[in-house]
């Protein structure tokens, strides 16, 4: 998951920066370092967010020679 494809997961399904901290398990500025490319975020605090996504249906389109994506799962 890239910054960019985390920011546009979270704009599609209303989400702010602390609600996603509170419902992944992580630091709310863990969120805020990672989408604006502060700092390099621990692999496990980026699959923690990842997997938060999923689970209220965010599907990531991974690279190729379109770029990357998100989009959300039809219920």
């Amino acid at each position: 998951m890239t910054p960019a494809q985390c920011r546009a997961a979270r704009a599609l399904i209303g989400l702010t920066q602390p609600e996603l901290a509170k419902a992944a398990g992580v630091g709310l500025s863990t969120i805020v370092d990672f989408e604006k490319e502060r700092r390099v975020v621990s692999i496990k605090a980026q699959a923690k967010l990842q997997e938060t996504l999923e689970k209220v249906g965010i599907d990531f389109i991974p690279a190729n020679d379109r770029g990357v994506g998100v989009r959300l799962r039809k219920s």
